[in-house]
């Protein structure tokens, strides 16, 4: 049975080399495989920082780090110099603005943070967006909104790492009560904050043409638009405004990128569901994150390489 067993891990192994070497040799813009998508609660080990350069920090969700290559944080260094640029994916599966605070997550952040590093900050897909977010089992829901609106929760168990550690009891804020703190707190170690739209899921819709529209098989309007927005966008602009914080729209640049592909064509990236890619799927939202980067002239885009 031992021997049985053996074999059979290593066919599997033997397949997700293979799988992964295919999508290694797609050209740009091809769908590979899909792959077999590892439990979000994964967490890939994280490489030793070079003290001597600048950092840049990934603080987000799964659609930034997701297991092994599944997640655009994991394939962003391939476009900076790392030999001046370190390039730090912190992003954790199934986190929202609240949880990634509450967990300690962000704490972490900040023990690595040093003056001149950047934080690049995606938020949105787990927030949820509710009026009564201590309602929320999984305890993830911001407050819907920007303001100073807060709940209060009762914590099933004290947590007992993160600012709330020992405690029975939460604060619930809004979605950009965090995105502040995380602003203020990497302002403070004499860091820059980069806001980042997020990620696009894979939702079509199909305009509905009025009575008097006369529209052709071609005319694009009458064609399936991609969803470009979850709720978070205008939260977004209005914090980086009053912030003076400066802004990446990946989500309009990526949602360019697949409308420009078509349902069929970008279902290929999306194997498991409408939010999570493939390794395929995460490259070219990395692509994306770097084109935003470049769009908003960020001081970052001094350590990217040039264009191929």
């Amino acid at each position: 049975m031992k021997t049985l067993k053996a074999t059979s891990n290593l066919l599997t192994l033997l397949v997700l080399l293979v799988c992964a070497i295919t999508l290694r040799a797609q050209s740009p813009g091809t769908p590979g495989p899909a792959l077999i998508t590892p439990a979000q609660t994964s967490t890939p080990s994280d490489s030793p920082l070079d003290p001597k350069l600048p950092t840049l920090f990934v603080v987000g969700d799964s659609t930034a780090r997701n297991g092994a290559d599944l997640g655009w944080g994991d394939h962003l260094a391939q476009h900076f110099d790392t030999s001046r640029l370190n390039i730090a994916n912190r992003a954790r599966a199934g986190r929202s603005s609240r949880s990634f605070y509450n967990e300690g997550l962000w704490d972490h952040v900040l023990s690595e943070l040093k003056p001149g590093d950047f934080v690049l900050i995606q938020m949105g897909h787990n927030d949820g967006g509710t009026t009564t977010p201590q309602t929320d089992a999984k305890a993830r829901n911001s407050y819907k909104g920007i303001g100073e609106e807060t709940a209060a929760y009762t914590l099933p168990k004290p947590f007992t790492t993160g600012p709330l550690a020992g405690q029975s009891t939460e604060t619930i804020h809004t979605y950009g009560w965090y995105l502040r703190k995380y602003i203020a707190d990497t302002r403070a170690k004499g860091a820059t904050p980069i806001l980042l739209t997020p990620t696009i899921r894979n939702i079509w819709t199909k305009p509905t043409p009025t009575p008097t529209q006369a529209l052709t098989p071609d005319d694009s309007a009458n064609k399936p638009q991609i969803e470009r927005d979850m709720g978070f966008h205008t939260y977004l602009e209005k914090i980086a405004f009053a912030e003076h914080v400066l802004l990446a729209d990946m989500a309009t640049v990526a949602a360019n990128g697949f409308q420009a592909l078509g349902p069929e064509r970008t279902a290929a990236y999306f194997p498991i569901d409408h939010t999570h890619t493939s390794a395929a799927g995460a490259d070219l939202n990395a692509q994306s994150v770097v084109t935003a980067l470049r769009n908003a002239n960020l001081p970052l885009i001094t350590y990217l390489k040039p264009p191929q």
